[in-house]
């Protein structure tokens, strides 16, 4: 068996973790792939220097068991841009703060890789979101777990988004932005703008204005077999739209539509953690402090 290992390094991350885990994955002879720059970082405190890298995409495939994220929801979703459509499985060990999609804790590090060597792991299968463009943006990786964003830049003043489902129009937001995200990302950016929390299963995009300027306009859940698409208007020349975390700065005569991207994230969990349990354990439904 060979994994992947992936981090950005960082506060969050100390090697203590990462030695556990590698300490755990020698004991059953797995092979480790550690990201090339995160081990630039570490590799002073590794004992001995057998340890295999990876750089980019092509240097993994379907013979990986899965790739481990360690940090938080950010590095997960970096991990997207490695594994594309490969199907590699990912595995999210939460050293961040809230962490929804990285939900294995610090503590958990030896149980998770017994869950590996004896495969008792689940996979929940995640849809995600595809942009299309009249000009190549984001490169080889046009998609995202999360959402899709378009933003004004900086202090600009706000854009008109006018938006279509299927060529139908829909409402034209005066906003700071506009979010696009699936189920998975309804607990992001989204959720941070008002947006409802969605199920993963429920097949759906949310639609969620940031600080609109008409008070009557509020998210709106739309079928995910609909394509999404924007004009943009403003008094600045460039907008700013996203991928997660991933951005680029476009002109607003760019045409952009998004739909259901054809393949689905391979998310790892252990068979205890749930997504309902996720959400009362994040968001303290239940607690009640008054007692």
């Amino acid at each position: 068996m060979k994994i992947a290992i992936y981090s950005r390094g960082g506060e969050t991350v100390t090697k203590d973790e990462l030695l556990l885990l590698l300490k755990e994955l020698a004991k059953h002879k797995i092979t480790c792939f550690i990201y090339k720059h995160y081990f630039e970082q570490v590799k002073q405190d590794l004992p001995g220097n057998d340890y295999e890298t990876f750089l980019e995409a092509n240097d993994l495939d379907e013979s990986f068991e899965c790739i481990i994220s360690m940090g938080g929801d950010g590095t997960l979703l970096d991990t997207l841009t490695f594994i594309r459509d490969s199907k590699i499985p990912v595995l999210g060990i939460n050293l961040g703060r809230l962490g929804f999609l990285a939900t294995i804790g610090r503590h958990e590090l030896q149980d998770t890789v017994t869950a590996l060597v004896n495969r008792t792991y689940l996979i929940d299968k995640r849809s995600m979101i595809h942009l299309d463009s009249d000009k190549l943006l984001f490169g080889n990786t046009p998609y995202a777990l999360n959402e899709f964003a378009i933003h004004k830049r900086d202090t600009s003043s706000m854009i008109k988004i006018h938006t279509y489902l299927n060529g139908e129009f829909l409402n034209t937001y005066w906003a700071d932005g506009l979010i696009v995200a699936t189920p998975t990302g309804s607990t992001g950016y989204s959720l941070s703008c008002n947006g409802p929390v969605v199920f993963p299963e429920s097949g759906s995009f949310v639609i969620t204005p940031v600080a609109p300027h008409n008070l009557n306009v509020r998210p709106i859940i739309v079928p995910d077999n609909n394509i999404v698409s924007f004009e943009v208007e403003g008094r600045a020349d460039q907008f700013i739209c996203t991928l997660d975390s991933r951005k680029e700065i476009v002109s607003k005569d760019i045409q952009l539509a998004i739909k259901k991207e054809a393949f689905t994230l391979n998310l790892m969990r252990l068979n205890e953690n749930s997504f309902l349990q996720t959400l009362r354990n994040k968001l303290s439904w239940g607690l009640d402090k008054r007692n």
